[in-house]
């Protein structure tokens, strides 16, 4: 089986760090200057390890193998939350990376072929994993044009052509490429921390139903306003809020989690009574049927707060990305590759998180593997994986890509 270099692997991965440091993590947002930087470097490392890599004009990075055998995909995604981890995704690129590298320096894998990407936006600061499903076929010129910065508000096609990729095409998977595809992450969770496990192979990816919740009210004057009359919006808000975390735990599983991440008040002033306010609210599960309960029991409780009024509410489907079931076959590759390198410390679980794998399985064959994150912190600088579980990630990755392709 290839020998994967450790030195090698954590330089790589120090290096990209790099571009966009922010204290211990990293701040790389698709398309910023950092980010666009950081994929040319990557391309330039790509090249260097015998790979033909390009740049496509999403902002993926694929380096494709020159051989001609049996075919398999490897990778992550490198942009980062803001201000965000150092591994966040981008350990599973420079994954493959070093897998492509120790393959074609093992005489008895050297034949085969590995094709390594950096899937754009990843953490959906334009869309929701844009480059995978472009590289799919199913992200279409006008999603492009319609795509708006989070925060930012500016448009994708403006940040293309900030990056000179406004006039390049981009790649698309073809029929019959790849025998499957193989991703590797950082946990961002504390369960094989706290369970005293290395590896986690990852038996599902969860299904991440998203929605804006619009409250609309009479914005008026908080001194001289009675109480009686007021149609506080912010008050609507926080009532359904209420309901909403009342209610969900009767229809959800063991895994289940729900989130109101983001709240807004208008015009979010002290002195003044909100006239309208907004939350977005996310729950997560790997079981459709669950995922299907939730989105009913918050239809209903949004139709009880419209009739009971006094402020009108508005929901509107932002997104609905649904649970995929990981290959077995390749679980067991990762699963007896484990078991020469992490006897008895791997443990197959699910994903809490979403994945380009749910997007690229969609199309092939897929599979992923953990390593832990100490205390379970991730989407924070602070998030940090220990060197030696780096190292033995990639190897056990090496060896499972090797089992896929030989088939041994």
């Amino acid at each position: 089986m290839p020998q994967i270099n450790g030195e090698r692997l954590l330089g790589d991965l120090r290096r990209i760090a790099d571009f966009g440091r922010y204290q211990t993590g990293v701040h790389r947002p698709h398309l910023s200057p950092q980010d666009v930087e950081s994929r040319r470097w990557l391309a330039e490392r790509m090249k260097e390890a015998g790979l033909d890599p390009v740049i496509d004009g999403i902002g993926n990075v694929i380096g494709r193998s020159t051989r001609s055998g049996p075919r398999l995909l490897l990778g992550s995604h490198s942009d980062t939350q803001p201000r965000g981890g150092w591994l966040d995704g981008v350990m599973g690129v420079i994954y493959g990376l070093e897998v492509a590298r120790a393959l074609a320096e093992d005489p008895a894998t050297a034949h085969l072929a590995v094709d390594v990407a950096s899937w754009a936006d990843e953490e959906g600061h334009w869309g929701q994993m844009m480059g995978s499903k472009s590289y799919i076929g199913r992200l279409t010129e006008e999603d492009i044009d319609k795509a708006r910065h989070r925060d930012e508000g500016t448009k994708m096609r403006d940040a293309l052509a900030a990056a000179g990729l406004d006039k390049t095409p981009r790649l698309q998977m073809e029929e019959g490429q790849y025998r499957g595809y193989l991703e590797a992450h950082i946990e961002q969770g504390g369960l094989l921390e706290a369970g005293g496990k290395r590896i986690g192979i990852v038996t599902a990816i969860v299904g991440i139903f998203q929605y804006r919740l619009t409250f609309s009210g009479i914005q008026n004057h908080a001194g001289t306003t009675p109480m009686p009359i007021r149609k506080d919006a912010g008050v609507a808000m926080m009532r359904l809020y209420n309901d909403v975390m009342d209610r969900f735990p009767a229809v959800a599983g063991p895994r289940s989690v729900w989130t109101v991440g983001k709240m807004m008040l208008e015009p979010n002033a002290p002195a003044i009574v909100p006239g309208k306010a907004e939350m977005v609210l996310q729950f997560r599960d790997a079981d459709v049927a669950i995922l299907e309960k939730f989105e009913a029991t918050l239809q209903e409780i949004v139709a009880e707060h419209a009739a009971r009024g006094p402020c009108t509410v508005e929901c509107v489907t932002l997104s609905r990305t649904m649970p995929l079931v990981m290959d077995e076959r390749f679980l067991d590759a990762i699963e007896e590759a484990a078991a020469v390198h992490a006897p008895d410390v791997h443990v197959r679980m699910p994903s809490g998180a979403g994945h380009d794998a749910q997007i690229i399985g969609l199309k092939l064959p897929a599979a992923m593997m953990f390593v832990p994150s100490i205390g379970g912190i991730s989407h924070h600088f602070t998030e940090n994986t220990a060197d030696e579980d780096i190292v033995l990630g990639c190897q056990v990755f090496a060896d499972a890509a090797a089992k896929i392709l030989t088939g041994n």
